[in-house]
């Protein structure tokens, strides 16, 4: 029998009984969909985080020099009490940075976890949570913020000390109206009043949460309101992208330096970049794709014993048939190719519905919430192929005894 032929009586099969047909490949359909799905969430959040998470956290062609790891999630309780000894980062180790990196476009101390929230009052409006940050002025420039009004923090503001403040586009809009408007009027933070510098040009919203909805103080007034945070970071910016691997190097001897540490000992701080925050993320989501495998394959599982059952059943229907067709010369590999490829027709038709399914349910889970999804050829082909594979693999048997079938005795059934 020629393949062409068998795929069009499998066709015809599915066709004549199409409910039948849906519900015995419900199980195949909710794997794949599923596989799908999860899949393109996963890729999706992985590229997001690598294209803008990471970028708006640290800083394009920037690296931090810092207390703790940003992957300290993926150390064990002896290594997170290891951390807990290390001396806090201070601004002599930002002075020592800045001094072996003169090529850098800019050397900045910012105030680390955990980051204090407070009201942020202007007359009669009130906003309740809002990040404190405690910089100094070249972080600004690290963050490669544009301001929409107004003027960035300067030193002076450090060495004098003053009490004033650049806002985040969303807390100037909705204490003022108008970021326009902002500039040069009073403010108070957690009870302290200050004066309104600037405000930052707007950067949006990330996975849902806004990068616009912050106060950036002095740090020298920031550390006389909350104290000093335990895990100041020191943040540089290189020229280029090349130039960042050179500048951790010298940072890191710079760091070694300045806390006299030996040859041989290990650092008592980490030297980080934007990868370091991807590659963080991405540990995390793999533990999900050692998951995902064991889940689509017990639906599978169940899927392809159903597809079983039913060819079987189709065999034990179409006795008959299967009798005349040897009368009239079809041999048993010819009887054997056209249950065989019936089963991986099923299949494959319910891995296309899974597929359409799971797109789907990509899609919609992207539109209705911040999670971005992104459906991977790879996934799409891999989904494919465990349908077929799962049409082989659960329809040889009912294939093999449809082959094995005496036409006599298949021709008395009635």
């Amino acid at each position: 029998m020629p393949l062409t032929e068998a795929i069009r009586l499998a066709l015809r099969a599915i066709a004549e009984s199409k409910l039948r047909s849906f519900f015995t490949l419900l199980g195949i359909i909710v794997s794949v969909g599923f596989l799908v799905a999860v899949v393109a969430i996963i890729q999706g959040m992985n590229a997001y985080v690598k294209e803008n998470v990471a970028g708006a956290v640290i800083g394009t062609n920037a690296f931090q020099v810092r207390r703790d790891p940003i992957a300290v999630g993926l150390v064990d309780d002896e290594a997170i009490r290891a951390i807990a000894r290390r001396p806090r980062i201070t601004r002599d180790d930002a002075a020592a940075v800045e001094r072996a990196l003169p090529d850098a476009e800019a050397v900045a101390l910012q105030s680390g976890w955990p980051t204090p929230q407070s009201d942020v009052t202007s007359g009669g409006e009130r906003l309740r949570s809002v990040l404190i940050f405690g910089v100094t002025p070249p972080y600004q420039i690290v963050q490669d913020y544009r301001f929409a009004a107004g003027d960035p923090l300067a030193d002076p503001d450090l060495t004098e000390r003053r009490p004033v403040a650049v806002l985040g586009f969303d807390v100037a809009e909705k204490l003022f109206g108008s970021v326009d408007q902002g500039v040069g009027r009073k403010i108070r933070v957690g009870g302290r009043e200050m004066t309104v510098k600037g405000v930052v040009a707007q950067k949006g919203r990330v996975l849902g949460q806004s990068f616009d909805s912050f106060v950036m103080i002095p740090l020298p007034v920031f550390e006389a309101m909350y104290g000093r945070r335990l895990t100041t970071v020191v943040s540089v910016k290189m020229p280029d992208a090349g130039s960042v691997p050179s500048g951790m190097e010298r940072a890191e001897e710079a760091m070694r330096l300045a806390h006299r540490l030996r040859p041989g000992e290990e650092n008592d701080f980490t030297v980080d970049k934007a990868d370091a925050l991807v590659a963080f993320w991405t540990s995390l989501t793999g533990l999900l794709f050692t998951i995902i495998p064991a889940v689509v394959c017990i639906g599978v599982v169940v899927g392809g014993i159903v597809i079983m059952n039913i060819m079987l059943m189709s065999v034990n229907e179409r006795t008959r048939e299967i009798g005349i067709r040897k009368a009239i010369g079809a041999r048993q590999r010819d009887i054997r190719r056209q249950f065989l490829v019936e089963a991986i027709v099923l299949a494959l038709t319910g891995g296309l519905m899974g597929v359409a399914a799971g797109w789907g349910l990509a899609l919609l889970v992207s539109a209705a919430s911040p999670l971005p999804a992104r459906v991977t050829a790879w996934s799409v082909a891999a989904a494919l192929a465990l349908g077929a594979g799962t049409g082989i693999l659960f329809g040889v048997y009912p294939a093999a005894r449809a082959a094995r079938l005496d036409p006599i005795s298949a021709l008395r059934m009635e």
